[in-house]
């Protein structure tokens, strides 16, 4: 089965669990919303792609890890497009939920998702306890606090940001999450994928920043300018444009260099470099040398 349609099916799985015949209509709805179309799956993608590069001896498990992880991340970006966070109009070419059906059912799809995430590896965790509950300690780790995703959005209601435990929490915790959870679905250790997540995570917010900046809304799916729009420091305002686009080469060169030896480097390899072609807008020519 192709990739894309493996992790498609996982989480189509997941989402399955939440309905029911006395389950709320509007909010069943939503949560499928909120998670198809799924955008480029790219943490889901990494993690199994980790998981391929170990073995993967138990694809199972590794199918609802994947699931878990997307689950926390469409969840996030539920939150984030909140009045109360970014106020976005829309996602992924769509209305953000908050738009297609209301603020509270926003509020609430946001955390079924989370919660639903830790009952697809808790359901796992029966049929495969050592490596399901680490899989749960990893995937909490990186989504609360004081270094997940919750914290990543905390640092915005901060006066003064630490711009690096800003960027860690709020985009590469789950990149982080990605890398180590694939490896633990394969029955590797988790510690020797943590820098590949960090620098992944890095680049992403990088080559971010710099959509955020250069590509209009049809192009992003979603609201444009938002970091000037909020005041969030970034790469580009930080940088400039030419010295982003350096730093994303850089970062990316020092994730590739960081990929423990496993059966699956050199494929791992070749994925970092695809991802980074297609998420790193072009150099606009009046930018160029």
């Amino acid at each position: 089965m192709p990739l894309d349609d493996r992790i498609n099916a996982a989480v189509s799985r997941a989402i399955s669990l939440s309905r029911g015949p006395a389950a709320p209509g509007k909010l069943s709805t939503c949560l499928h919303y909120a998670t198809h179309p799924g955008g480029a799956r790219i943490r889901p993608t990494i993690l199994v792609s980790v998981a391929k590069a170990c073995g993967d001896d138990q694809p199972e498990l590794t199918d609802h890890a994947a699931a878990a992880l997307e689950l926390i991340h469409c969840a996030s970006l539920v939150h984030d497009d909140l009045p109360c966070f970014d106020d976005a109009a829309f996602r992924r070419g769509k209305p953000s939920v908050h738009c297609a059906f209301s603020e509270p059912l926003a509020v609430l799809t946001g955390d079924s998702l989370i919660i639903l995430a830790f009952q697809v590896l808790a359901r796992a965790t029966v049929d495969h306890p050592s490596r399901g509950a680490e899989l749960l300690l990893t995937l909490t780790r990186c989504s609360g606090m004081p270094h997940g995703i919750c914290a990543g959005q905390g640092w915005e209601s901060e006066e003064v940001i630490d711009l690096a435990a800003y960027h860690r929490s709020k985009t590469g915790a789950l990149f982080i999450a990605a890398t180590q959870m694939g490896a633990i679905a394969a029955g590797q250790e988790a510690e020797p994928w943590y820098e590949l997540g960090d620098r992944i995570g890095e680049a992403f917010q990088v080559a971010d920043d710099l959509r955020d900046a250069l590509c209009d809304e049809t192009t992003l799916g979603k609201p444009q300018g938002q970091d000037d729009l909020h005041g969030r420091p970034n790469a580009v305002a930080t940088l400039g444009v030419q010295g982003a686009y350096d730093r994303l080469r850089d970062i990316l060169a020092g994730a590739i260099a960081s990929i423990p030896s496993c059966p699956g480097e050199a494929m791992l390899a070749h994925m970092v470099r695809a991802y980074s072609e297609k998420v790193t807008p072009a150099m606009p020519a009046r930018h160029r040398a």
